[in-house]
């Protein structure tokens, strides 16, 4: 077996980085778009092969992404958008632009759906489940089945690392849902959520607002 050269075990690496900091995709230079553009070319194909999956030509997705998608259970990744190393992705789900999804995400659509609005930012290990078991005493839960209403995010939301989103939430524009928190209940635009259950603690419009220096390696 032939050595790698330098020039490929640069690529590699730069690969492994790429699937798990997917936002640095977006910033890549021409030269290193070269083998980029090909390679998530590749992996686009090979997830929609067989499954019912439209991905924009613009989005990254990591080589170890789950993605399952039935007839009538759509998934759709619009333009800009990202979804990092080993996330799961069931539909049916909307992912719109510039949407990014990092790394251990599990999204699940149930029968309902999920949808995520434009700019949206999502941390690792979340997880958005549009569906619930039922819970009648008289039955165990395996037989019960689960109802299924649906999540909408919208856009620009920042869901922090490892927050939980339960069926029926919608979670308006410009929201944010703190580290760790357990939606169970509707957020209004601009709020600020946290907490098992989540409650709103704030407002994004009463903050100071942050400065562009502090803001460099954005996800």
């Amino acid at each position: 077996m032939t050595e790698m050269s330098r020039t490929e075990r640069l690529v590699a690496q730069h690969k492994r980085r790429l699937n798990h900091m997917p936002w640095l995709y977006f910033r890549l230079k021409p030269r290193q778009l070269e083998w980029a553009r090909p390679w998530q070319k590749s992996v686009h194909q090979r997830i929609a092969e067989f499954e019912e999956i439209s991905i924009d030509g613009t989005a990254f997705l990591a080589e170890t992404v789950a993605m399952f998608a039935e007839p009538g259970r759509d998934v759709t990744i619009g333009p800009l958008s990202h979804v990092g190393a080993d996330c799961f992705i069931h539909g049916p789900v909307k992912i719109g632009r510039g949407v990014g999804i990092n790394h251990q995400c599990s999204i699940d659509g149930g029968r309902g759906g999920i949808e995520i609005g434009d700019n949206t930012r999502i941390a690792h290990q979340v997880s958005l489940y549009a569906f619930n078991h039922r819970m009648a005493p008289d039955r165990d839960i395996r037989d019960q089945g689960v109802s299924s209403k649906g999540i909408v995010i919208g856009s620009d939301v920042w869901i922090g690392a490892k927050a939980t989103i339960v069926d029926g939430i919608t979670i308006g524009d410009h929201a944010v849902i703190a580290a760790n928190a357990c939606v169970t209940r509707n957020v209004p635009s601009w709020a600020i959520a946290a907490g098992n259950p989540a409650t709103i603690i704030g407002d994004r419009r009463d903050k100071a607002a942050i400065s562009g220096s502090e803001l460099d390696e954005q996800s």
